[in-house]
This record gives C-alpha cells, sequence and structure tokens, in this order.
C-alpha cells in the first residue's frame, strides 16, 4: 500500500450499536471480481462479523509498511444473508486508498475493517415499501444490497414493488449490469431503468440518455400517493437534484432518504 491522506467519513450508529461493534477486525480478500474499467468488488472474510442491514457501510484501514495508517468508508454491496462480505470500490483517479483496493488487492491480502456502521440509510423486508431507488454511478452499491436482500427473501421480498434508477457515465460504467438484468427479468423482479450522461448509447438502447430529473422520476417512480421509501444514493449535485425532483413531485421528504459523496468520498 503507498501512503495515503484521507479524510475519516463518519457515519451514524444504529440504535443500541456498541463497541464491540465498532472493534477493527482482519478482513482477507476472498475473491476479486472487475466490475467495469474502475471498479472491482472485493469478497472478505471477516471473522467474527456482526449482522448487517443492507445499506450499511463500513470503515477500511490500510497500514503502510511504514507505519502510516489511512481510512476510508466504503458501502457493503453484500446483503445480509451472503456467508461473506462483499465491497464493491470505484476507483478514483487521485485517490490514494481506492487504487490499492481495486488494482492491487488480491485474494490472500488482508486489512483492518470495521462496522457495520450506518442507521438512517438502510432497509429490510419487514420495513416495506414500496421501494424507489435512485443511484449515480458507485452509489448503486448500499442500493443492490438492498436489491439482493429483496431477492433472497423469496416472497416476502417479491412483495414489495421495487424500481431503481441508474445513473451511469456510459454503458460501460454500468457497475453490476448484468446482474441488474437477471433480477429485473426474474419473475416479481425490480423494475431497472437506465440513464447515461456522457457517451451517447448504443444503437437499440432503450434507456434515458440524460441526467436525473423531474420529468424521469415521474414516468419510472411510483406515485406519491402510494407513499413509497425513496434512497438516493451518489455524488452529492446528483442526490440533491434528485432528491429536491422527489419532493417537488409531491414525495414526502421524510421518506426520502439521501447519502452523498463528493470528489474525496470513499465510495
Amino acid at each position: 500500500m503507498s501512503s495515503a491522506t484521507t479524510a475519516i467519513e463518519a457515519g451514524r450508529l444504529p440504535a443500541g450499536a456498541g463497541a464491540r461493534r465498532l472493534a477493527w477486525r482482519q478482513a482477507e480478500v476472498v475473491e476479486r471480481m472487475a466490475e467495469t474499467r474502475r471498479a472491482a468488488t472485493l469478497v472478505l472474510d471477516v471473522p467474527g462479523w456482526p449482522c448487517h442491514l443492507a445499506g450499511q457501510h463500513v470503515d477500511i484501514r490500510l497500514t503502510a509498511d511504514d507505519g502510516y495508517q489511512a481510512q476510508r468508508s466504503y458501502s457493503i454491496a453484500s446483503p445480509p444473508e451472503a456467508p461473506q462480505l462483499a465491497l464493491t470500490v470505484e476507483r478514483l483517479e487521485r485517490g490514494e486508498v481506492s487504487p490499492w483496493l481495486v488494482n492491487e488487492a488480491r485474494p490472500g491480502d488482508r486489512f483492518e475493517l470495521r462496522g457495520p456502521i450506518g442507521g438512517y440509510f438502510a432497509w429490510s423486508v419487514p420495513a416495506g415499501g414500496p421501494l424507489l431507488l435512485i443511484a449515480g454511478g458507485s452509489g448503486i452499491v448500499p442500493l443492490m444490497a438492498m436489491l439482493r436482500h429483496r431477492a433472497a427473501s423469496g416472497e416476502a421480498g417479491r412483495a414489495v414493488p421495487a424500481r431503481l434508477l441508474l445513473s451511469s457515465r456510459s454503458v460501460a460504467d454500468i457497475i453490476y449490469r448484468e446482474e441488474l438484468e437477471r433480477l429485473g427479468s426474474a419473475p416479481g423482479g425490480p423494475t431497472i431503468v437506465h440513464t447515461v450522461t456522457r457517451e451517447r448509447p448504443p444503437p437499440g438502447w432503450r434507456g434515458h440518455a440524460r441526467r436525473i430529473d423531474a420529468p424521469m422520476l415521474a414516468e419510472v417512480g411510483f406515485s406519491p400517493a402510494v407513499s413509497p421509501r425513496v434512497f438516493v444514493c451518489g455524488p452529492t449535485p446528483m442526490v440533491e437534484a434528485a432528491a429536491e425532483a422527489a419532493v417537488a413531485l409531491g414525495h414526502e421528504p421524510g421518506r426520502v432518504k439521501t447519502e452523498r459523496f463528493g470528489a474525496t468520498g470513499g465510495r
């Protein structure tokens, strides 16, 4: 690991979380899977890992050979039902932690991890829906944990109507593209809608080709009359625009939950 200087992204603890959950643990990389040209998923073995909720995140601490330490926060990609923890990380060009995780981490590598952290931006099947998920780029990660949890919950999960609107730079930058197609085509699966913002989509593209706006949300989302649970995650400008559009369309502000990250965000 190269030396790094990074800020620690603070997170909210769920009710009743104690020091045990915030203890640093050793995580070992079991598998690495490329997702896009800039993103990869690391499957981790974390002995003693407590159960988490879909939408929560962890802190990662890397230690250089000279003892220098750097921390960063990443959303959990795996559902609570998964036997191992999974994190999907998008490489930041000027980042210090994400390039190591995406480009260099290999099975057998170890680093420190603590969590789960966060209770506000979390969802479970018993909470019900409908579920409207809005993501930009790697903001799909905690929302994917929710969709995976929904799928793993069987009939109870399928009973919760769900829709995902995912904004990506280009078709090649869509994280989890094939898995999202499988989820969307499965019986009782969620409705998946894509939009791309920086490259012209290929012929036959069925999604949108602009930034998320109120007309798009009105077309894709649920009616405010059914009071959906709305989760928005991504870069700060996108999150603010999408959340404001949702409220302007009549969605209850208290049911619109957001998680954002800026240029130095860990996700």
